[in-house]
């Protein structure tokens, strides 16, 4: 257990320091496993779980005293086991929150009462006891590196003693032992399922690399070379006693901005090595996925110099003139409106009235998208890039707006910010702050404000100022920069000027209205890649996480001292939820230690800090670690508590992060048992307000996976109200009602209601749709209506089946998949199936086709289909001209099971025409399909009994099957409880078995 907690653990320094777990699949594995071998130690080991610990193991626990019954003496705040040690000190002790335990019997009974706080309480043993072999067995049996002698020493006193305690010590060391091989393992597991480096790809990185490097200012980099041309036949250039640790070649990079590098590049990923003059192979860093990831942490030339090539990297269609039509802020002027620019360019500048109009047009062009950006003929409205979502890819960019200077005058704003310029440049102190407070005057939400401040040079002025010791004048500058950097141009200058790096470097100033509005600047200006990027490379992410330490969380009347800490956690909250919209920086949030931190402020009852907290927490939702923190934490209880919030936007993020959350049953299970299903059916009123709408039915959707959930949506009258929303609404609404709506027709009552509300004509004209999650939806929903045949009528009647059939030629192998389920019942619920299967003017060529594809769950579902429609004689006439028997037997040498199910009842009902037997015979179908019979699904046994009783019936077929080891497998499942498995083996055996008799009756008369 010592060396996995040391070796395959995860830890983090979070908030002040301390070492705690990091909340991951992998820890999350291990704790369980850890908690599964102590609460069973006391049954499997009875005498060894009586051994009374060296030291106690001492945590701060999370229970109370009601929760000790039987066997524990309580006095007030004090519980003690009635059990004692020699030295007739209790087992147990708990003093307020102060844990200590002393035997492994009162450790797997202490679990065992902990109930859902187990993994809580193991977690905070492990933390605050890291070496817990050391405090059970004493310092002799500790972990150590390298060669572990514990166990010979112990062996030696046992053999020269003959000491009870020295035995029973051995024999736990050797249990701990075998635990800690068993998590070594588990954790290996895990670590293998990552993606591994392999010599074509490193080769393919370095030369691309290569051909952006050399001495020129532009380039990447200065060199790149292997420190040996040999490569060896498996493309590894390393030698071959360090091939056997995963080792594929060295680097020698040259950064124009660092010393040089020395890398190692092994199957694991890239990291630093020790090497110079020769190779040292000792790992010097953290280990990266790629040589671009390494060197992005370690060189901001390279990042800078990358982002100039980036449009290289990709080869672009040729550039047109094709000028795009901006939405721009109207400057308001004693009450009179004036458009700055035109509205649309021109392939010509015109001429312009003034020489500080020229100076704009000058310093437009730097600011111009570049050409990448340029073809990609993307409109933007007013950017309202905060919308961002997680779900958005890291190629996703807010394009800064181009705009040709108009024929009208200046407003007067202009010239009074350009007056005040000469003031802030070349003031004294005093003079700087009085200038900037007079800049505060103006309406720096208006567009021409934010413009002038940029053409007549005061942003870099601004900026500049930042970097000075005047706390007035930084107050001033972040005070002016906050307004403006709302304007995307404003953004990109800040971050082209360097001021990010600079505002990050504030958040460790002692003065606190300082650390506030760097943090909401950082907010303002981190919505675009590149920003986000800089934060994270200058240590940003880590001084954020810092800000939402505050001793003032939960507290209902707050001193001022604690409003201003408060204060800054909230802006602290707002700039990591613009940052969280990278993966890295929420990776980085994380190992910095902020789920802990967020998770207490969830607590707080202010909606201004709420929201941003809440919105930091859906954006990382999307990964798998934060969700599993978000259910460990405790956080559901809160966030379901704030969808009876009277704040929409924070309404919104609350669904938005149960809509995420909710993909595992366990968070759903949460949901449900918080009370939250009830407010998320009643928020289903609130219709006008589109992106709170989509988030909750969003989270309703996932929610109503759980059986139990959906009985609950049934009672509080929520499948009505998503049928009335069937109309009228956006695609990203509408995919997830027609979910949730899919989820809840699993149920017979349901699908009944559906009818009766007078969903059924819309979601079958949703077939007609074009967006792809959305028609797999709604063809989920569609096949679960199907199995009523009320339903069926009403679906029939609207040409439905029809439409369903139309989506097999969609491309999307999930639509195809979809619409296939679907289909099945349709066929099993429709009166005169065959006739209406035939109507459809070469669908079943299109089905039978489908069999080529090389996607398991549209080949599961078409084997499906084909097993309801040949049980249509004529129809199976037709599809066995189309080919479809050496098709089905292409696909036999199958590991899914699920397929395999599907393709077996689909070879039993194509048995039944012509001399179909006989082909599946001859196309090599039979042999495969023995083997399901040593599938773990009884429901695989069952189809594949059904199809070999069929292909019995031909004689080479009963040969083959026998040959194959069928006998055996079959007399097992004679015996089964179900009927049909029962009948299917013994006729198949019956069969063979005439076969013989027959053969023999042949050959001796």
């Amino acid at each position: 257990m010592g060396a996995a907690l040391a070796r395959a653990a995860q830890w983090t320094a979070a908030g002040s320091g301390t070492g705690t777990l990091e909340i991951t699949p992998l820890n999350e594995s291990l704790l369980n496993q850890i908690i599964k071998f102590a609460e069973d130690f006391s049954t499997r080991h009875p005498q060894e779980a009586a051994f009374v610990f060296r030291e106690p193991l001492e945590w701060k626990t999370q229970l109370g005293c009601s929760v000790f019954e039987e066997g524990y003496e309580i006095h007030g705040a004090t519980v003690q086991s009635e059990a004692k040690g020699k030295d007739g000190q209790p087992l147990l002790l708990l003093t307020a929150s102060t844990l200590r335990v002393r035997s492994f019997d009162q450790l797997s009974h202490l679990l065992q009462i902990a109930m859902e706080k187990k993994l809580k309480e193991a977690q905070a043993c492990l933390e605050a006891n890291r070496d817990p072999i050391m405090k059970i067995l004493g310092p002799e049996c500790g972990t150590v590196e390298g060669e572990d002698m514990s166990m010979l020493h112990l062996l030696e006193k046992v053999k020269k003693d003959d000491d009870p305690e020295t035995e029973m010590k051995m024999k736990i060391c050797l249990l701990l032992h075998q635990l800690d091989l068993q998590l070594l393992n588990s954790s290996l597991k895990h670590i293998s399922q990552d993606v591994r480096l392999n010599p074509a790809a490193i080769n393919n990185e370095v030369n691309l690399l290569k051909n952006f490097s050399g001495k020129g200012e532009d380039t990447v980099l200065e060199s790149l070379e292997y420190t040996s041309d040999y490569m060896f036949c498996n493309g590894c250039r390393a030698p071959p006693w360090r091939q056997v640790h995963g080792e594929i070649c060295y680097l020698v990079i040259k950064p124009h901005d660092t010393d040089p590098l020395y890398i190692t590049c092994s199957t694991a990923g890239v990291f630093l090595n020790g090497g110079k003059d020769d190779i040292d192979y000792e790992r010097k860093s953290d280990v990266y996925k790629d040589i671009v990831t390494f060197l992005r942490e370690r060189s901001p030339r390279f990042v800078k110099n990358m982002a100039k090539q980036e449009y290289n990297f990709f080869k672009e269609p040729t550039y047109e003139k094709n000028y795009q039509r901006m939405e721009v802020v109207d400057a308001k002027v004693s009450g009179q409106s004036q458009n700055l620019y035109d509205l649309t360019e021109k392939n010509v500048c015109e001429k312009v009235k003034s020489s500080a109009a020229r100076r704009r047009s000058i310093d437009k062009k730097k600011l111009e998208p570049s050409m990448k950006w340029k073809n990609t003929g993307k409109t933007s409205g007013r950017f309202e890039d905060i919308s961002e979502s997680s779900s958005e890819t890291e190629e996703d960019e807010e394009q800064p707006v181009r705009r040709q200077e108009g024929n009208t005058d200046l407003p007067s704003e202009y010239w009074g910010i350009q007056k005040l310029a000469k003031y802030l440049k070349g003031g004294n102190p005093t003079a700087t702050v009085i200038a900037l407070c007079s800049m505060r005057d103006f309406n720096l939400a208006q567009e021409t404000c934010q413009l002038a401040i940029r053409d007549i040079g005061c942003l870099e002025v601004l900026i500049n100022l930042l970097d000075t010791e005047e706390i007035k004048c930084q107050i001033g500058s972040l005070k002016i920069l906050k307004e403006i950097s709302q304007n995307t141009l404003i953004r990109h200058a800040i971050a082209d000027l360097g001021g990010l790096q600079i505002m990050v470097k504030i958040l460790d100033s002692p003065d606190k209205d300082l650390k506030c509005l760097a943090a909401e600047t950082i907010a303002n200006v981190a919505r675009f890649k590149q920003a986000r990027r800089t934060v994270r490379q200058h240590g940003g992410i880590k001084r954020l996480v810092g800000l939402l330490e505050c001793i003032s969380v939960g507290s209902t009347s707050l001193t001022p001292y604690q409003s201003k800490d408060t204060e800054i956690a909230r802006c602290g909250a707002l700039a990591l939820w613009s940052c969280s919209k990278s993966t890295k920086n929420k990776e980085a949030i994380r190992k910095a230690g902020g789920i802990p931190l967020l998770a207490r402020w969830l607590n707080c009852s202010h909606a201004n800090i709420l929201t941003p907290v809440v919105g930091t927490l859906q954006e990382c939702a999307s990964e798998p670690s934060y969700r599993l923190a978000i259910r460990t934490e405790g956080m559901i209880e809160n966030l379901v508590k704030n969808l009876s919030s009277e704040h929409e936007e924070l309404q919104m993020h609350c669904a938005s992060a149960i809509f995420k959350c909710a993909e595992d049953k366990e968070t759903r299970d949460l949901v449900r048992q918080h009370g939250g299903l009830q407010p998320l059916s009643v928020l289903l009123g609130n219709s006008e307000n589109k992106q709170l709408l989509a988030a909750v039915t969003g989270a309703i959707w996932k929610c109503a996976i759980s059986g139990e959930n959906v009985s609950k949506f049934r009672e509080y009258k929520a499948i009505e109200a998503l049928v009335g929303l069937l109309s009228d609404q956006p695609e990203e609404v509408l995919v997830n009602i027609v979910g949730a709506l899919g989820e809840c027709c699993q149920e017979q009552i349901n699908r009944t209601i559906i009818r009766k509300c007078g969903g059924i004509p819309p979601l079958v004209k949703l077939l007609t749709g074009t967006d792809q999650a959305l028609l797999v939806n709604v063809t989920k929903a569609v096949g679960a209506c199907a199995t009523e045949p009320e339903n069926m009528m009403i679906i029939d009647r609207l040409d439905g089946v029809r439409l369903l059939w139309s989506l097999l030629k969609n491309p999307n192998p999930d639509v195809q998949a979809s619409a296939a389920w679907a289909i099945c019942p349709c066929i099993e619920n429709t009166k005169d199936a065959g006739e209406m299967v035939r109507s459809f003017v070469g669908g079943l060529e299109l089905i039978v086709n489908l069999l080529k594809s090389k996607n398991k769950e549209v080949l599961a579902s078409v084997c499906a289909a084909i097993t309801n429609i040949a049980k249509d004689e004529e129809n199976l006439a037709v599809i066995t001209d189309h080919g479809v028997v050496p098709l089905l037997s292409k696909l036999a040498n199958t590991n899914n099971d699920k397929l395999r199910r599907h393709l077996a009842e689909a070879i039993s009902n194509c048995c039944m025409w012509g001399s179909n037997r006989v082909t599946f015979g001859e196309t090599k179908a039979v042999a495969p399909l023995v083997r399901y019979l040593k599938s773990n699904d009884p429901s695989v046994h069952r189809a594949t009994a059904q199809a070999l009783y069929q292909l019995s019936e031909d004689p080479n077929n009963c040969i083959t099957m026998h040959e194959n080891g069928v006998v055996k497998l079959l007399l097992a499942m004679v015996g089964s409880t179900d009927e049909t498995l029962q009948e299917a083996a013994a006729g198949c055996i019956a069969n063979i078995r005439r076969l013989a008799l027959a053969t023999e009756k042949a050959k001796y008369g």
